[in-house]
């Protein structure tokens, strides 16, 4: 999980720094590396096109003007070192949230580490099945791909790739089928490095323009007047699906969800934005 509130700050203008480094798209036939060593599934799923080099692409936020549409996306958060919470009753699942989104008719992509897959494996499987919702990839650790993300401990760079892999074995071994070929840097944190060490793994780095600072937030109205005062036509808004450190989401998705349908707002899942982000190759 992003660590503690105070940082939360830093994370919003985070959000607002971060910038595209891809506009093309193509579609996304095959994965780069067998599926066996960990790589995306095999998919007609659209993907941004590589940077110069092969550099691993990112995506922000979709067409700003092509409808109405905004993806709501939900981290699914576990560190490696935090299976004896787990263990010892604490809740990085929040069946509540996934049940006001079935209730609401909203698709949404979940950003899972393999570590949460592994933990709650059945809850996996049933958002891997569920058409409503694509689950990609949070990485298997959650540990940082730059140095100073938020405290977050660092996977060295000889490790990136490895991790992401290890992340999508996890995720087909906990019964979702077809993980998509997106992935999230934890923290939101990356670095020509980081892109570098993804190359050639077939996957595009999904971003976001809507901090929603749900995470550790205790006043779920402030989190939603955050959202729908940030929210544009193509937004990705990030949001967490860990009931421990974003104990209001399910509210705040309850409050979001109705306003902004009556703003005319349509909610669609990361796939479509990058679909209709470009011309694809």
């Amino acid at each position: 999980m992003i660590p503690p509130a105070r940082r939360l700050i830093a994370l919003c203008l985070l959000g607002a720094a971060l910038t595209a480094c891809g506009t093309a798209r193509q579609e996304h036939p095959t994965s780069s590396v067998s599926p066996a060593s960990g790589s995306p599934s095999p998919s007609r799923a659209p993907v941004l096109a590589p940077g110069p080099g092969g550099l691993t692409p990112v995506f922000e936020h979709g067409p700003r003007t092509r409808g109405k549409t905004v993806a709501l996306t939900f981290d699914a958060d576990m560190t490696a070192d935090q299976g004896p919470r787990a263990a010892a009753g604490e809740r990085f699942d929040n069946p509540g949230l996934i049940r006001a989104l079935r209730e609401l008719k909203v698709p949404a992509t979940v950003f899972m580490t393999g570590s949460w897959a592994e933990q709650y494996p059945a809850e996996a499987r049933d958002l891997g099945r569920d058409p409503r919702f694509e689950v990609a990839n949070h990485s298997w650790s959650h540990y940082a791909f730059t140095a100073d993300c938020y405290g977050l401990p660092t996977v060295d760079a000889g490790r990136m790739r490895a991790d992401v892999e290890r992340a999508y074995a996890s995720l087909r071994a906990a019964g979702v089928p077809h993980p998509m070929p997106y992935f999230r840097f934890p923290g939101g944190c990356y670095d020509q490095r980081a892109l570098r060490a993804l190359s050639g793994l077939g996957v595009t780095a999904v971003q976001w323009d809507v901090v929603s600072g749900d995470a550790f937030a205790t006043d779920a109205d402030a989190v939603a007047r955050q959202v729908l005062d940030g929210v544009r036509p193509g937004s990705v808004v990030v949001l967490h699906c860990t009931r421990s450190a974003a104990p209001t989401t399910e509210q705040v998705v309850r409050t979001v969800v109705p306003e902004l349908r009556g703003r005319g707002y349509r909610f669609v899942k990361v796939s479509e934005l990058i679909g209709g982000s470009g011309t694809g190759r």
